[in-house]
C-alpha cells in the first residue's frame, strides 16, 4: 500500500465517514497517515466543541488505526526552510500548513487534501506533491 498524508480536512472527513468525490476514490488502497499537527488540530476541535466521552473515545478509536508523524528534527530542519523561502519571497505562509508541507516534504510523501489552495505556494516553489495532482 502506497502512503499518502491526509490533511486535517480529509481526516476528520474520513473519520465521519462523508468524504465522497474523486479524492475518496484515490485513497483507495493507499495508507493513510496523519501529521502530528492534525493529530492535535483534530484534538482541538474535540475540546473546543465539548465532546462527550463517547465521540471522544470514538476519535481517539479512529486515531489509534492511523500512524501518526512526528516532528522530528528532520521535519523542523524542513519547516525552518520553507518558513524562511516564505518570508524572503513575501510569502508567510500559516504556520500549521507549512509543518504538514514540512513533513510530506521529509519524508517525499504526497498530501490529500480539499484546500488545495492553502498548498498551492508549496507545491509550486517547493515540489509538495498533491494527491491527484501527481
Amino acid at each position: 500500500m502506497q502512503p499518502v498524508v491526509l490533511d486535517t480536512d480529509v481526516a476528520s472527513l474520513t473519520h465521519k465517514g462523508k468524504l465522497t468525490g474523486p479524492l475518496a476514490t484515490r485513497l483507495i488502497g493507499r495508507k493513510p497517515l496523519i501529521t502530528f499537527v492534525t493529530f492535535g488540530e483534530l484534538t482541538q476541535w474535540a475540546e473546543i466543541r465539548d465532546w462527550g466521552s463517547g465521540r471522544r473515545q470514538e476519535l481517539a478509536d479512529w486515531l489509534s488505526g492511523i500512524p501518526v508523524l512526528p516532528g522530528d528534527e528532520a521535519v523542523a530542519a524542513t519547516w525552518g526552510k520553507l518558513s524562511a523561502a516564505g518570508r524572503k519571497a513575501g510569502r508567510p505562509q500559516p504556520t500549521n500548513d507549512m509543518w504538514i508541507a514540512a513533513c510530506c516534504l521529509t519524508y517525499d510523501l504526497p498530501l490529500a487534501t480539499l484546500n488545495l489552495k492553502d498548498y498551492d505556494y508549496f507545491k509550486d516553489k517547493h515540489n509538495l506533491r498533491i494527491l491527484g495532482e501527481e
